[in-house]
Formats: C-alpha cells, structure tokens, sequence
C-alpha cells in the first residue's frame, strides 16, 4: 500500500506531467512561436552560441550553432557534431524553438547545428529534404572549425525531422548533389521518426508529398543498403503519431537484415512529443533518460542512468 503522502505526490507529479505534456504538445505542434515552455527552463550559460548563420541563399536557409565551452570534455578537435533537425509535419518549426536540444547536448560535449528548412506549403518533398542535405554539407565542411572531429559527424532529428535525418543518411542523391556522401557521416539518429507511411493519410502531410503523386523512393525505407551508416533509434512505445512498430521497428529490422549496426530505444511512460522534451535539462526524469543512449552513441560519457528505457 503506498503510504498517503507517497500517493499524495505521485497524484502531484502525474498533474504536472500530464499538463506538461499538454502545454508541449500545444508549442511544439503549433504554428507558433518558441518553446518558451522549456527554454526559459534550460542554462544560458552552458555553452556558447552562434544564430542565424545562412548555410545557403534562401530566407529559410539559416542554421544556429551550440559550442561547448572550454572546459568540457572531450577537447577541441575530439568533438562530435550533430546536425539536428525538428518536427513538425514538415509544416511548422523555427530553429530558436529547440535551444533546449542545443544545450543538453553541447553542455555535454557536442557541437551542435539547428537548421531551418523549407516549410509546406510553400516547399514541398523533396525541398525540405535538399535543404537538410545542404545544411549537413555545411556542417561536414565546418566541423573543424567549429572544434569538430569531421570525421564524427551525426544527423539527428525528430518525428518529420527525424525522417529528414534519414533521407540524409540514407538516400546518396542528397549529399551526392552536393559533392559529399552519406559515408562521411558517423551515424544518424531517429526520435519517432516517419520512415514508410505511404499511403499518405495526415492532410498537412499530403500536401508536403504532393499526395497523391508522391514517389515511392521518398520514403527512408527504400534507401537502406548494407553501405548505410549506423543508427540509433528511439520512440515512445505508445506513440499514437507515428506508430513505432511500422516506423522505428521496420527501419530495426531493415537495417539488421542489411548487416548495418542498429541500437532501438523504446520509452514506456514518453510521448511522441515528451520524447523530445525529455532532452531539456529540468525535466528530463520526465518518463524517461533519452540523453544516456544518445550519449553513447556519439561517444561521450553521461553521467544519467538508463533505467527507464528498454
């Protein structure tokens, strides 16, 4: 029997996590503003900071920089670098919505770029596609100077950022446009990732694939190959958005069968949308550690624990 003040502060907790939830789902699936609900939350003084730098010619096409300072581990040249790309049914989103993202990964060593992309309807597939491969050249060809290992760097992003992550790595017309290659990249990691959701049925979604003309090779799925670069991938095992076992497990087991090293995360207690909440500092017991896997991957220790992950 739990004790009437233990169940007194869990009824607390489940209030406040379920009114997060809520007030996340409002910002980040909105067509408004910054997250202000969990960036005025997160450090300002963890790392250092580069905005809107244009990584091509259109309005659209700027990016910001998250560096760690000095004094974080590993040392200058020995960084990661992770592109990182956010959702929002390739419709919705601004790069100063996910500071949240930036700091929790260049407080822990990483390089970080948050690129804008082309939005529907005004861009449509595969627009938003190029311009992710655009910022990634970008990214590749100023790791070092940013204080990057050039030879690790990762693109990262989630729900329809996450399958503009696997475009990037997986599809070679992309970078190849560009005079560069998915093999230069260390890895891509998936957060409740769209990786095959043809036919179309999200009306948002419909008009960013010009449904019902969209291409069959648009779909991440398609572009695996045992040349692939390793994966890390993560969902929320309830999620109601992007349905894990179609999406996250069919790209598991796509890449196992290509040979291609794959790791899979699945969160009991997180949403579609609380996966990527997770990240900010404050709440990140929320329902559970998202930054430990993402961590290992990219080779830098955490001092968090996996419990709550499987």
């Amino acid at each position: 029997m739990i004790p009437p003040s233990s169940a007194s502060f869990l009824r607390r907790r489940g209030a406040f996590v379920l009114a997060l939830a809520l007030a996340l789902a409002s910002a980040l699936l909105s067509a408004c503003s910054p997250v202000k609900v969990l960036n005025g939350l997160v450090p300002t003084d963890t790392y250092r900071f580069q905005g809107g730098i244009a990584y091509g010619e259109a309005p659209r096409q700027l990016l910001d920089v998250y560096r760690p300072l000095p004094s974080v581990q590993p040392a200058p040249g020995a960084r990661p670098l992770v592109v990182f790309f956010y959702g929002g049914t390739w419709t919705n989103g601004d790069r100063a919505s996910y500071r949240f993202v930036g700091e929790a990964l260049a407080a822990r060593g990483a390089v970080v770029v948050v690129p804008d992309y082309g939005l529907s309807p005004a861009f449509t597939y595969p627009a938003f596609v190029r311009d992710s491969a655009l910022a990634t050249k970008w990214a590749l060809d100023n790791a070092a100077r940013l204080g990057a290992d050039p030879k690790r760097v990762y693109v990262m992003g989630h729900s329809s950022g996450g399958y503009n992550a696997a475009m990037v790595a997986l599809d070679g017309r992309w970078l190849g446009e560009l005079g560069a290659s998915p093999k230069q990249l260390a890895g891509w990691i998936g957060l409740a990732g769209p990786y095959d959701f043809l036919p179309i049925g999200d009306p948002q979604a419909q008009v960013a694939f010009n449904w019902p003309d969209t291409p069959r090779d648009s779909q991440p799925l398609a572009h695996v190959t045992s040349g692939s670069p390793r994966a890390l991938l993560m969902a929320a095992s309830k999620d109601e958005l992007v349905y894990p076992d179609r999406n996250t497990g069919q790209m598991a087991a796509a890449l196992r069968a290509a040979g291609v090293p794959v790791e899979v995360r699945l969160f009991d207690d997180l949403s579609h949308v609380t996966l990527i909440g997770a990240f900010a500092r404050p709440i990140q017991w929320l329902g559970g550690p998202v930054l430990p896997p993402v961590m290992d991957f990219l080779g830098l220790a955490s001092v968090l624990s996996h419990k709550g992950a499987r």
